[in-house]
């Protein structure tokens, strides 16, 4: 009898034993796996949301641009060889001052208006030729835009010019030259980096 104790003890002390062994957490080297596999996900995947998430919105702030192009141009003066004198961004920041696109910040008087298209990228509004024409300059803007903002305005402007940081102007679209997206897309660099400006009037 005492034998058939101690074997069942003897028993019992290796399913605890057993059940012991499957309840020990992971080890060290499982844990480290799992996370350098999360990284590596994380480093791969977040510039390609951010450039996503970029091109998205390259239609609506198009959409409002040209807006803000076409209420211009009919609220400007009749009969006037400069109806555009005087234009500045504080006229664009009026427009889009409820815009879920753009952001509004008032600088002590004055507005800055930001883009969205690449990090703290603002739009500036400026006349050109003694006020025949105007200008919207989008600078710091991301290479995930380009071609595409530059396609949605080309209906809109009568000159297109792309410059990065660290070369210089190319005119894609003037009363001489047609626009072309393969040329505006080969003047852009990587990153936040590029510049556009839009002539209209």
């Amino acid at each position: 009898m005492s034998n058939l104790i101690s074997v069942a003890s003897v028993n019992q002390a290796v399913l605890v034993d057993a059940v012991d062994v499957k309840q020990h957490g992971f080890s060290l080297i499982e844990v480290s796996i799992v996370t350098a596999i999360v990284l590596l996900l994380a480093i791969i995947g977040i510039p390609a949301i951010g450039g996503y998430v970029v091109e998205n919105k390259v239609p609506k702030v198009g959409e409002e641009l040209a807006r803000f192009i076409m209420q211009t141009k009919v609220n400007g003066p009749n009969g006037s060889t400069t109806p555009y004198a005087g234009i500045s961004t504080d006229h664009f920041a009026n427009l889009v001052s409820d815009s879920s696109i753009f952001t509004v910040t008032d600088n002590g008087g004055s507005k800055a208006v930001y883009h969205g298209l690449g990090t703290d990228g603002s739009v500036n509004i400026t006349e050109a030729s003694a006020g025949e024409a105007f200008t919207i300059t989008l600078n710091k803007v991301n290479n995930a835009a380009c071609p595409s903002i530059a396609s949605v305005m080309q209906r809109v402007v009568n000159q297109i010019t792309v410059q990065p940081d660290s070369g210089a102007a190319v005119t894609v679209k003037s009363a001489t030259q047609a626009y072309n997206a393969l040329s505006t897309e080969s003047a852009c660099s990587k990153g936040d980096v590029n510049t556009f400006v839009f002539t209209a009037g």
